[in-house]
């Protein structure tokens, strides 16, 4: 899955944390800034298909540390769409 509109602070702790809720979170990849090392605002998570289904569920446009998160499925070509 894709996550993108994450906060600055965001780390692959706190994702795996999040995610866990809704399954085994297998990896978890924050894209961080080479000169900061602050979170970029996006990252991927991999999860098994029916606890991956629940997360995009439950998290896409839920508000975590102020920001609208958006969840999608990656489709393969570097754009995520959502699955339902």
């Amino acid at each position: 899955m894709i996550v993108s509109n994450l906060p600055s602070d965001a780390s692959e702790e706190s994702l795996t944390q999040l995610f866990s809720e809704y399954g085994t979170v297998r990896s978890v990849y924050v894209a961080s800034d080479v000169f900061t090392g602050r979170c970029r605002g996006f990252g991927t998570v991999e999860m098994e298909g029916h606890e991956a289904r629940a997360a995009v569920a439950g998290l896409d446009g839920k508000m975590y540390e102020g920001k609208s998160l958006k969840v999608r499925f990656d489709d393969g070509r570097g754009k995520g769409k959502k699955r339902r």
